[in-house]
């Protein structure tokens, strides 16, 4: 049955009349929108023990203690209100409301400035229980307003605000409706980029596949999480630095993508400009190869790949970023130095000659410009040339005659580079053979994919590997 769509006072109402529910609202920057909407419904008395703003740096700074980077909207920033709220919700009412499930909601936002310098974005976050004197959940969402206006920014906060109080306490049991519900009202108002479930009553939600779910329904075109499957925002940890993608689909992971992922980060670190310390290393599987053949994503393909990936230490983002322009325009916001992008050679070429024959009305420049920004560089990986032991590289591809000259201009400025030091022995590995060889267990896949890939293929049946194994739930 559909998920029936309430609006934002409907629910507010709904949550104020729910005498099970208490809690306080605790908002920096964008104002008190959220606990605006439950104040505005009547009832609020049922729901809101407190709400408080600390708008001066320094009285902020008394109540939640002082952030060494000296910034504000922050996931730090969050979690440490989230702890002194609820803290408080316990320590007074714990014992005077026993029959009663306590929150504390907080949100740390700064919304667009009056010279539009800065865009709007910030951190929302609920701690809560579902049981009266139970342990407590924390929902954590990072978000970036679209709204071009400071009051339209401050109400999509006011309305993502109630929409996250409602989906804890009425979709905690779905996760899909709970994700889906977070943009009710909210389409092309905001964009939800990073959310983290955690508590007792979540323990077997995955946190990758919270990542998918904003990528699936287009709440972001870019979401990550690192080796140890917890979701992370770039901003925490990306913010002018040096950064590699390698994209692939990595279905499953063979010598080649261990290969490529290697020796280009090998070589990307030893770059002049950068600092290795710096430098980080992204892989990348998009929306569109994930799909394959059906219109909706592979959960479990999905967690297979990357169950891979994260086993090698890696940090995976699952973007929207079929055209490679939308992942540099994304990584823009956080000033990142030095942007290396890693692809084969096929895709490459693919690339090039999409942009060409798109753009043929005279937007070609603009349409390059778009990829090849002053601090990007594509790492290019050989391939075999269909039906010959000749290398494809980048000084090879055939190039169409019309775009030769701006191709040549990139090779010569050094935006376009092959990957060194590639071992041209497992170039005939192909992932859609080894896909294939796998899933009969037909001899010799296991020779094609690096030791702890065939270990963990075998222990977990990844890739409906053929063993014993209960079905897939999330």
């Amino acid at each position: 049955m559909a998920r029936k769509v309430l609006e934002p006072e409907q629910k507010a109402l709904e949550i104020n009349l729910d005498k099970s529910v208490y809690g306080a609202f605790a908002e920096i920057g964008a104002g008190q929108e959220v606990a605006r909407y439950f104040f505005k419904v009547g009832a609020a008395a049922g729901t809101i023990a407190k709400t408080m703003s600390a708008y001066d740096k320094i009285v902020s700074d008394d109540i939640y203690s002082p952030e060494a980077h000296g910034r504000y909207v922050c996931e730090s920033r969050l979690y440490k209100m989230l702890d002194h709220e609820y803290g408080l919700m316990i320590s007074r009412l714990r014992d005077e409301r026993p029959d009663t499930t306590l929150f504390a909601f907080a949100d740390t936002v700064s919304a667009i400035n009056y010279t539009k310098t800065i865009k709007g974005s910030g951190w929302v976050g609920i701690r809560f229980q579902l049981r009266p004197d139970s342990e407590p959940n924390d929902v954590v969402l990072h978000v970036k307003m679209t709204d071009n206006d400071t009051i339209q920014q401050q109400q999509a906060v006011g309305i993502l605000g109630v929409n996250l109080v409602y989906a804890c306490f009425r979709y905690h049991d779905n996760i899909e409706y709970f994700v889906e519900s977070l943009m009710d009202q909210l389409r092309d108002r905001l964009r939800i980029d990073m959310i983290r479930i955690d508590g007792p009553d979540f323990e077997s939600v995955d946190h990758r596949v919270l990542s998918l779910l904003l990528v699936k329904n287009k709440f972001c075109d870019v979401a990550m999480f690192g080796p140890d499957k917890r979701n992370i925002h770039a901003s925490e940890f990306l913010y002018k630095k040096q950064v590699m993608v390698v994209r692939g689909s990595f279905r499953p992971v063979t010598h080649v993508n261990k290969d490529m992922l290697d020796r280009s980060f090998e070589q990307f670190k030893s770059e002049e400009e950068i600092i290795p310390k710096k430098a980080f290393l992204l892989a990348e599987i998009t929306l569109d190869n994930l799909r394959q053949d059906s219109e909706e994503p592979d959960v479990k393909d999905f967690l297979d790949r990357t169950e891979l990936l994260c086993d090698m230490g890696h940090t995976v983002i699952v973007t929207n970023c079929t055209h490679l322009h939308k992942l540099t325009e994304y990584l823009s916001d956080y000033k990142i130095l030095n942007f290396g992008l890693v692809v084969g050679a096929q895709v490459l070429l693919n690339t090039i000659n999409e942009t060409y024959y798109q753009n043929l009305d005279g937007r070609l420049l603009m349409a390059f410009g778009r990829i090849f920004n002053q601090n990007v560089k594509i790492y290019t990986y050989p391939a075999l040339q269909e039906g010959s032991s000749e290398l494809m590289t980048v000084q090879n591809l055939p190039i169409p005659e019309g775009i030769k000259f701006l191709y040549q201009h990139l090779l010569d400025c050094g935006q376009i580079v092959d990957i060194n030091q590639v071992n041209p022995d497992i170039l005939h590995i192909f992932s859609k053979e080894v896909l294939q060889m796998l899933q009969s267990d037909e001899e010799g896949w296991d020779k094609m994919v690096p030791q702890r890939v065939a270990k963990l293929i075998r222990e977990e049946c990844l890739f409906n590997f053929p063993c014993q194994r209960m079905e897939f739930e999330y």
